[in-house]
């Protein structure tokens, strides 16, 4: 037989065992060897099913517990993630879950999430980010790791640290004033308080971190929240790879077009202060869309970024940065709203302090009632509802012994909702819990409340989202006295950050 017609027939079957075989290995082999492993540790949880896994069966939970509104309860933990309520009383704290042929363990147990979080010699990088995710946070703060990570978090600590932000609060005051303004016209009656700040909040971010109005980031912020959404509702549903590059669903080609729309308005954003800087404006140098813009054009390595990076990082603050505060602002005004002797406790320290001048930076540091309110807001109904890591090789966790590359999920509401940390009542509005500082309310517990994360990856714009929610709430107690509407619907709902789907309504009563 010919050489030629030897290789035509055994290179392609060569290659169709490869095939075959890593097909083998990834859909079978691999998830029944770490299902065996851990099991055989303890830790159990739903069957592998080929070729989707749990997701199906997570998708119908989540619609079932979502699709329509609740009673008035801040029991939101089955609502919310009803597959993590569901598992964690079948299997315990720690179990298992498979998204297609992937492992996942969830954790809740507060020592293990805290030996994660601390990241210890790096055991514990962030999960890759594939699919819509990794288009809407591309490589940025919240999903880089080593060089790339730790150059943009100085400028990020930078931007954000406590002097900084001191200088901010006028800034913050300005924009919150101009949204007080118009609610005169309102004059008692109904308004959506978390549409409100959903404006409010863009406007500080731009102002605060890139020196530009509202309006100029406006665009931004509509396509950023458009690709989040449909991040959000492909998040269960498994693509089997390659196949994008023959076929594109509706979302996949909406996606792209919103990714390239994007960086698009960025860089004429950046191309708009690069002209600046030449001219020698110079006003905004110091803020974050500065400093990033520097980075971009400085050649040393250990310090430069490529303009990809910065696209993402202002991709991510755009979006990341103002949802959390409009979320945290929402959720504290609903409570307050239903609590009056709460709401009235928090005017009294606020005019206690303040009057009616706007609020400075010192006193802010100073209002431990509307802290503990907060706290209280972040641990019933926190914005971030999970948070992800990997194991960077064979790791050992606790007593168990975890494979390489394996997944973990963080469930903050599991931990937030936990009768055993919180007592009893944990379903309860009860801002005195934090009486005596977050150490105490947790029993010492130092994972037990997480709204910002901890450890080296905490939020870097911790303070900055509780001085603006600070402030705003400062300026709304000083001049209204507000109530639920009658018409308010309670719905909280999973859009990529906990929030209010139908809103926040509440009628405003002039004091």
């Amino acid at each position: 037989m010919p050489l030629l017609l030897v290789l035509l027939i055994v290179i392609p079957s060569l290659l169709l065992l490869h095939v075959l075989i890593t097909f083998v290995r990834k859909a079978w082999w691999t998830p029944i060897t770490i299902k065996k492993t851990m099991k055989s540790q303890g830790i159990d949880g739903m069957p592998y099913k080929f070729p989707h896994g749990n997701t199906r069966l997570i998708s119908c939970m989540r619609n079932q517990s979502m699709n329509r509104p609740m009673e008035m309860s801040h029991d939101i933990f089955p609502r919310i993630q009803p597959h993590v309520y569901s598992w964690i009383k079948t299997y315990g704290l720690n179990f298992m879950n498979w998204h297609g042929s992937e492992a996942q363990l969830f954790v809740t147990d507060p020592e293990l999430v805290k030996e994660v979080l601390t990241n210890r010699d790096g055991a514990y990088p962030k999960m890759d980010m594939v699919g819509y995710a990794k288009k809407l946070l591309g490589e940025s703060l919240i999903t880089n790791e080593g060089q790339k990570w730790s150059k943009v978090r100085k400028v990020a600590n930078h931007t954000f640290h406590a002097e900084s932000l001191k200088n901010m609060v006028p800034e913050m005051s300005r924009s919150i004033e101009t949204m007080l303004d118009k609610w005169k016209e309102f004059k008692g009656q109904e308004i959506d308080v978390h549409k409100e700040f959903g404006l409010v909040t863009t406007e500080v971010i731009s102002r605060t971190a890139f020196g530009s109005s509202y309006v100029e980031g406006k665009h931004i912020f509509e396509m950023v929240a458009r690709l989040t959404a449909i991040t959000v509702r492909n998040i269960y549903k498994l693509r089997f790879p390659g196949i994008s590059l023959i076929w594109k669903t509706k979302d996949e080609i909406e996606a792209g077009k919103l990714e390239k729309a994007i960086k698009k308005s960025i860089l004429g954003i950046v191309k708009q202060r690069k002209a600046n800087m030449d001219e020698g404006v110079n006003e905004f140098d110091c803020d974050y869309l500065g400093q990033l813009v520097k980075m971009t054009s400085n050649s040393n390595e250990s310090k430069g970024i490529a303009i990809e990076q910065m696209i993402d990082e202002l991709k991510t603050i755009y979006g990341a940065g103002h949802l959390t505060t409009t979320s945290l602002l929402s959720w504290t005004v609903f409570l307050l709203a239903i609590d009056q002797e709460w709401q009235d406790k928090v005017r009294v320290e606020v005019i206690g302090l303040f009057g009616q001048n706007n609020p400075t930076s010192d006193g802010l540091a100073r209002l431990k009632t509307m802290n503990m309110v907060i706290n209280e807001s972040l641990r019933l109904y926190p914005p971030v509802l999970t948070m992800t890591r990997k194991t960077n090789g064979e790791t050992k966790l606790g007593n168990l012994n975890l494979p390489s590359k394996l997944n973990i999920f963080i469930s903050i509401l599991a931990l937030h909702h936990n009768s055993e940390i919180w007592g009893k009542d944990f379903n309860c509005f009860r801002p005195e819990r934090f009486a005596n500082g977050v150490a105490n309310a947790t029993k010492n517990n130092a994972a037990a409340f997480l709204p910002f994360g901890m450890g080296p990856r905490t939020c870097v714009g911790l303070n900055f989202t509780t001085n603006e929610a600070k402030i705003a709430l400062s300026m709304m107690l000083q001049r209204y006295r507000f109530t639920l509407s009658v018409n308010h619907v309670h719905y909280p709902a999973d859009v990529f950050i906990l929030t209010p789907k139908n809103g926040v309504l509440v009628n405003l009563h002039p004091i």
